[in-house]
């Protein structure tokens, strides 16, 4: 148990260090990174080390429990109805929060990311050596897409949310083609299965990179005063960034140890 919990610390850990290497490198063309931008994006990515290490240390805690084997055990559309419709409420609840009224923000926030917990709880049956090389690929790949997007000229790769979300509702229909598509079409699952690993790491690498720049942007129109700084808000699609393309390395590093055997 403590190892595990030492594997999920260092993980949470190395984000916090690696994002706040990148994010106070002043090597912008335009004199480096202003102070409010880097202070606001260094309390946006405490925030999603954060929210990764309680969802982490709450996955644990309910798989410990049992909820793993309830969980895989139930109606699969049962759990995606139920667990979209938890976490896209309390995803909302936290958004439409006033940053001031801290107790529901950082409520909803806790409540968002428990709902994430208990939909992964059935990743703590791979080998905590497994999961700590996943978190160390992810951590690494969010951080050099990050890098490049606090790097670059302000704002160039904004115009990616529109591609982007077709994208992500091309994987997500991918995702669900093993529940519809009949065992027997191998090659279609193959294919389904491909989309949804490979392509779903583009995407969510694509999706780091606009919300890093997203994040920029928010910060300069909050410090005019134009919107409200909300660094929880931020933090949350980091946090998806973060969690999608953790699933999916999961996979592909389970894939090929079977492979291997």
């Amino acid at each position: 148990m403590g190892t595990k919990l030492a594997y999920g610390a260092a993980i949470v850990g190395g984000t916090v260090l690696a994002t706040n290497l990148i994010f106070n490198r002043e090597t912008r063309e335009d004199g480096g990174m202003p102070p409010f931008e880097r202070e606001y994006l260094n309390q946006t990515f405490m925030h999603t080390g954060l929210g990764v290490g309680i969802i982490g240390v709450a996955a644990r805690a309910l798989h410990n429990s049992g909820w793993s084997y309830r969980l895989m055990a139930t109606n699969p559309w049962l759990v995606v109805g139920v667990s979209l419709a938890l976490s896209v409420g309390t995803m909302y609840g936290t958004y439409a929060t006033h940053p001031d009224n801290y107790v529901q923000k950082y409520g909803l926030w806790t409540a968002f990311n428990l709902t994430q917990a208990a939909v992964l709880t059935p990743l703590m049956f791979m080998s905590p050596a497994l999961l700590a090389r996943a978190g160390i690929y992810t951590v690494g790949l969010m951080g050099s897409i990050a890098f490049v997007g606090a790097t670059a000229k302000q704002e160039k790769y904004l115009y990616l949310g529109g591609p982007l979300l077709a994208g992500v509702v091309l994987v997500a229909l991918s995702g669900l083609a093993p529940m519809v598509v009949p065992a027997t079409a191998a090659r279609t699952l193959m294919w389904s299965e491909n989309i949804w690993l490979y392509g779903g790491l583009a995407v969510f690498g694509g999706f780091t990179l606009y919300d890093v720049q997203k994040i920029l942007h928010h910060a300069k129109l909050a410090e005019r005063g134009i919107v409200r700084k909300d660094v929880v808000n931020e933090s949350i699609s980091l946090e998806l960034d973060f969690l999608n393309i953790f699933i999916r390395m999961v996979q592909i590093l389970g894939m090929r140890n079977n492979n291997r055997k």
